[in-house]
Formats: C-alpha cells, sequence, structure tokens
C-alpha cells in the first residue's frame, strides 16, 4: 500500500530543497514555513514558503519560533518563495502555533500592500 501523500498547509513547518539558488538566497536543505492554504497546494502542486534560519539577527521581518517546537530559529518574513512542493521532496516536521502564523502574515502585509 502507498504512502499517503502529504501536502502542505498554511502553518506546517517542513523542509524542503531550496537549490538552485543565486546570490544572497538562502540554500540548502532547510525549514521553512508554509504561508499558502492548503486547497492551493494541493490543486497547484504549487506552495508558498518563507525559509527559517538558525541566525538571528534581529532584523525586523524575523518573527521568532516559540520554546516547545523541534524547529528553532526564525523564520524571515520577507524571504517568501513559491516552490513545486513535490518536486523538492517537502516533508512534514510540526505544526506552528497560531500566534506564529498571524505574525508572519502581519510583517507580510505590508510588503504587498
Amino acid at each position: 500500500m502507498a504512502a499517503k501523500l502529504y501536502i502542505p498547509n498554511r502553518g506546517d513547518i517542513v523542509y524542503l530543497d531550496f537549490d538552485p539558488t543565486k546570490g544572497h538566497e538562502q540554500r540548502g536543505h532547510r525549514p521553512a514555513f508554509v504561508i499558502s492554504p492548503l486547497a492551493y497546494n494541493k490543486k497547484t502542486y504549487l506552495a508558498l514558503f518563507v525559509l527559517i534560519t538558525t541566525q538571528q539577527k534581529g532584523y525586523p521581518f524575523e518573527v521568532p519560533l516559540t520554546p516547545g517546537l523541534k524547529t528553532q530559529g526564525v523564520i524571515l518574513a520577507d524571504q517568501i518563495k513559491c516552490l513545486d512542493w513535490k518536486a523538492r521532496r517537502v516533508h512534514f516536521v510540526e505544526k506552528a502555533h497560531n500566534a506564529i502564523l498571524e505574525e508572519v502574515q502581519a510583517k507580510i502585509e505590508p510588503l504587498l500592500l
């Protein structure tokens, strides 16, 4: 029996491969935070991700991950990527608290409007 296909959902923390990259872009197999909804991700096999790093620098677009999560570091809310999650072999790590999602959305909004 085939394993059930994981489909990323808004608020999930996942691992996936960000290569290839150019310049100052974050690269490699790394954690990311999903910001697009399940319906979009399922239909298109694409998803919007923001990167997670352990290098906290006090940057205004950083959103710290709360203690108690397996994943440590900060979400870089301005580092938005639309990627083919199936081709990049995404895998689920954990679900973040709603407060984290709300803070990420609040930091992204001024970039888009």
